[in-house]
């Protein structure tokens, strides 16, 4: 892939997602893509075969990358799992507050959103489960036991799902913030 076709694959991604996230899967359609990410149609199916639901996968994708990223970053210089999972939280926090807050998680309103199928379900599942793996691991290297790593991981995940959703119907990140206290006191 030459430097402009990897341009366009990612200007198509990033404008995808952003979109998703607004609209939801079916409330963008390819031609609003198409026009946001200043591309031809027929870029679109020359990276991504089957269109749309390809796209979608490829938008979660990159969301997801940035999510394990922040994770990786969280718990860098952590003390303890609290301290990794309150910087988390304050770190998703800020990027609540630097998006719009009507925006939904740019993995669920690619995958959940979209077709009702297996194939997207099972993607889904496979990023959470990245998400949850990378936690465990940040859990692991802090000192907690492989069991309780995986508990800690798994329901700091769910907080924070559900702290989005609220959030977003309170149209406060503090939802996010206060994640840390409900779960540890």
């Amino acid at each position: 892939m030459n430097m402009l076709e990897t341009d366009t694959r990612t200007r198509l991604i990033k404008t995808a997602a952003r979109l998703f996230r607004e609209k939801g899967f079916h409330g963008t359609g390819i031609a609003e893509i198409l026009l946001k990410s200043e591309t031809p149609k027929g870029s679109l199916y020359h990276h991504f075969p089957a269109g749309k639901a390809d796209l979608a996968k490829a938008a979660a994708s990159w969301a997801s990358e940035g999510m394990l990223e922040i994770i990786d970053a969280a718990f860098e210089g952590a003390s303890d799992f609290q301290d990794g999972a309150t910087t988390l939280c304050y770190k998703l926090a800020k990027f609540f507050d630097t998006a719009q807050e009507w925006q939904s998680c740019p993995v669920s309103s690619a995958l959940f959103d979209g077709p009702g199928n297996e194939e997207f379900r099972d993607f889904a599942d496979q990023i959470y489960t990245d998400w949850t793996e990378s936690i465990i691991r940040q859990a692991s290297r802090l000192g907690l036991e492989t069991d309780d790593a995986g508990k800690a991981a798994e329901t700091l995940l769910l907080a924070i799902q559900g702290g989005w959703t609220m959030a977003r119907a309170k149209r406060s990140s503090d939802v996010l913030r206060r994640i840390p206290s409900l779960l540890y006191g």
